[in-house]
């Protein structure tokens, strides 16, 4: 999954990459310009509960709520300790018909009613209020000498990480220029045009600048891009390796190793011609192997084996990939071979309208299969279901030794230090370098502690740019020298989107170092635990949350609703081509957005969030308060009041730790100390904080009560790229966010 984003890195203030599947941090869109991505567009490659916990049936409705509070009688047990529950009976409770919906859906027999039913799904998640989503990435006051529009312009899959085509300016660029910039991009977008930023920044007096430095807060774990679903892994090296496709700065998909491909008339076999003379180099530039079909095949193999997060991502598209991954399946009877040595055969159990989308994605990446071998890796999984791998001889893609892999793309990796530097340089054979810009990419490691020396170093031309944030003091001081009047401009919003979530089965109080403790006693962990049951406890939290309040830490008062987002999905991801009738009659017409239906199923339900864009759709401090008063009427005796909610925070980030006491503050403030009081629990490093929830392993070992430090970011074109990760039984890869799986 590309796309668990840490919204710490998004807090880190240099501007450094995230996309696809995960996002970060003040870093993210503060780079200026590499993160303005497309919104609104749809597919261009092919046009593709309620107060019961009674899951609907493939072919029910839920019927409305009403828009108050329902009071049940269901008697509650008090367990005499704390116990964590089976993870498939706390899904059922809270999330049981969300599968349903998104089963209709895939068996949609048109992709317009495809997206209605998704709607469907997504307004149960929204309802069940076990996640709340908060903000995207983007709409912060920044500074760059980065030209717009220089990285691939879309809003899924791996490519917005792709930099080989940023240009950097030795200036910072002014708000006109930038102006005259995008209207040049936009011409060019409608075919009337090329796209010159380096041209026109030279006429204007900048010189261009061709080597890019940026931070990063946590490092790689690895460089198997395939053996990893967390984006501050891929984000490096997706730099160093080409997949069969790619976007280019004008959101148009263009050749990479695939040279060519065609769809059969069915639309279950997609033929890659791959493109010959491309070659793996090693870290040191030798060439070692030609790049050839088999590659894509062993990538394809070697990410169902290691069963990194990606795996599920192809479950019912590609023919037996969830057979073998999942079941012991035959590689024989995968879908995924190279026929000869330029010649890749894709076969789908269905014809799938965003499948193209998806090859932007790591999980479609290669490897080079005959280096793979000589570092011991095997194909297949043992008994066990883990990969076939003999630990004493495998030493493929090991993150502290850069010569573990080998490259095809247009950077090769020099250095991988760990809290510390990582380095790639332009590699001089790759075979499209008349599209590489820039010679190398540094990123340099900062824990968020020191902002004002990193917006000195910007200053300086150390980095390119960054966002000014109001609790780390640079939005004042860039006021006070001059620098916002001459040089600001808001980043756009993009389509990755933060969350919090609500742990509902906690299993773990303490990392194993017996840091990030939880201050509670046995009984309050009970207490916890029952009231994050209670549907109507979870909305008075989620109702209670002004998110606007809390982002103001960060963007100030004057942006703090410019990038808060109110549902999973981007409200304009996809839209229907066609008016499409849902199962009770109601007709959505051609063009609407996949929100606007959002919003309408929300409302059927009784549902009081507003699933807008740049409002806070979810604060409403009345009706918190009615749900507070329905949720102690149904737990009754069960529990005592106060509950306590812990929430982790980075000491070192001054931003961080605003936005935790922020989160306090407006939780108590709403729904009364005497009901609800916020522990702060302190991480005083990333690795702690990051082990606390961004990096746990699985639900079980979530060390939180809300966690909003997760998000993720698009896959591919559909909407199922973002409401799978909430699928149960572990095929969602965000359910550990609330606790399960």
């Amino acid at each position: 999954m590309k796309k668990f984003l840490s919204l710490l890195l998004v807090l880190a203030l240099v501007l450094s990459m995230t996309a696809c599947g995960k996002d970060e941090g003040e870093k993210d869109n503060n780079q200026g310009g590499l993160d303005d991505i497309q919104i609104g567009v749809t597919d261009t490659a092919t046009p593709e509960p309620t107060k019961d916990v009674t899951a609907p049936t493939a072919t029910d409705t839920p019927e409305p709520t009403g828009d108050e509070p329902v009071v049940t009688d269901t008697p509650i047990v008090r367990p005499t300790s704390y116990v964590r529950a089976d993870d498939e009976d706390i899904y059922e409770q809270v999330l049981g018909g969300f599968t349903a919906y998104s089963d209709k859906a895939k068996a949609a027999d048109s992709v317009d009613k495809r997206f209605v039913y998704f709607a469907q799904a997504e307004a149960y998640l929204l309802d069940s209020a076990v996640m709340i989503p908060t903000t995207t990435k983007g709409g912060a006051y920044t500074i760059s000498r980065i030209a717009p529009r220089t990285v691939p312009y879309v809003q899924w899959g791996n490519d917005v990480d792709r930099l080989k085509g940023v240009i950097i300016s030795d200036e910072f660029c002014t708000p006109e220029e930038r102006a005259d910039m995008l209207a040049e991009w936009a011409k060019a977008v409608a075919g009337e045009g090329t796209y010159d930023p380096a041209a026109y920044l030279i006429s204007k007096g900048h010189t261009i600048n061709t080597n890019y430095t940026t931070t990063f807060s946590t490092a790689p774990v690895t460089i198997d891009w395939l053996n990893t679903s967390s984006q501050a892994d891929t984000e490096i090296t997706v730099n160093c390796v080409d997949g069969l496709v790619e976007y280019n700065n004008l959101g148009q998909m263009v050749p990479a190793l695939a040279e060519s491909w065609s769809v059969s008339d069915d639309g279950l076999t997609y033929t890659f011609n791959i493109r010959k003379g491309a070659y793996w180099y090693t870290a040191e530039g030798k060439q070692y192997a030609e790049v050839t079909a088999k590659d894509f095949e062993a990538g394809f193999r070697h990410m169902l084996d290691t069963k990194a997060g990606l795996e599920w991502l192809i479950d019912g598209v590609v023919v037996g990939g969830t057979n073998y991954y999942s079941n012991g399946g035959s590689w024989d009877e995968v879908g995924y071979k190279a026929t000869d040595d330029y010649t890749l055969t894709v076969t789908l159990e269905q014809p799938t309208s965003y499948f193209m989308t998806m090859l932007t994605y790591s999980c479609f990446l290669p490897i080079c299969d005959s280096f793979f071998q000589s570092r011991g890796g095997v194909y297949g999984v043992d008994e066990f279901g883990a990969a076939s791998l003999d630990t004493q001889k495998y030493t493929y893609g090991t993150a502290d030794d850069v010569s573990s892999q080998v490259y095809c793309g247009p950077f090769l990796l020099k250095k991988l230090q760990k809290d510390s530097e990582i380095l790639v340089e332009r590699n001089p054979n790759y075979y499209k370098n008349d599209e590489v810009k820039i010679d190398s990419i540094k990123w340099i490691y900062d824990d968020g502690s020191n902002p004002d020396a990193i917006y000195n170093d910007t200053l300086k031309g150390v980095y390119p740019g960054i966002g000014l944030t109001q609790a780390s003091g640079l939005l004042d001081k860039a006021k006070a020298d001059g620098n916002f009047d001459k040089y600001v401009y808001v980043s756009d919003t993009t389509s990755t989107s933060y969350f919090g979530g609500l742990n509902v089965n906690r299993g773990t109080f303490a990392l194993e170092s017996g840091a990030v403790a939880s201050p509670k006693t046995e009984d309050q962990k009970i207490d916890t635990q029952i009231a994050l049951l209670n549907k109507n406890f979870r909305k008075a939290l989620q109702h209670a949350f002004d998110k606007g309040t809390q982002n103001a830490t960060s963007r100030g008062e004057d942006l703090k609703y410019t990038n808060l987002r109110n549902m999973y999905t981007h409200p304009q991801f996809v839209q229907l081509s066609a008016a499409t009738t849902d199962d009770d009659g109601h007709t959505f017409p051609a063009g609407t957005f996949y929100g606007d239906m959002v919003q309408y199923y929300v409302d059927q339900l009784g549902c009081k969030v507003k699933v807008a864009d740049g409002i806070d759709g979810w604060y409403q401090p009345e009706a918190a308060k009615e749900y507070l008063a329905a949720a102690k009427a149904e737990l009754g005796d069960s529990v005592t009041f106060p509950i306590q909610i812990d929430v982790v925070y980075l000491s070192t980030s001054d931003t961080n730790t605003a936005q935790a006491a922020a989160y306090k503050k407006v939780i108590e403030d709403t729904l009364g100390k005497e009901n609800v009081q916020v522990n702060m629990i302190e991480a005083a490093t990333t690795e702690d904080f990051y082990a606390s929830g961004y990096r746990a392993s699985n639900g079980e070992a979530g060390n939180f009560d809300m966690f909003y430090g997760s998000g993720w970011g698009p896959d591919y074109g559909d909407p199922s790229t973002y409401l799978d990760t909430f699928l149960g039984e572990g095929a969602g890869y965000m359910t550990k966010v609330i606790g399960l799986f």
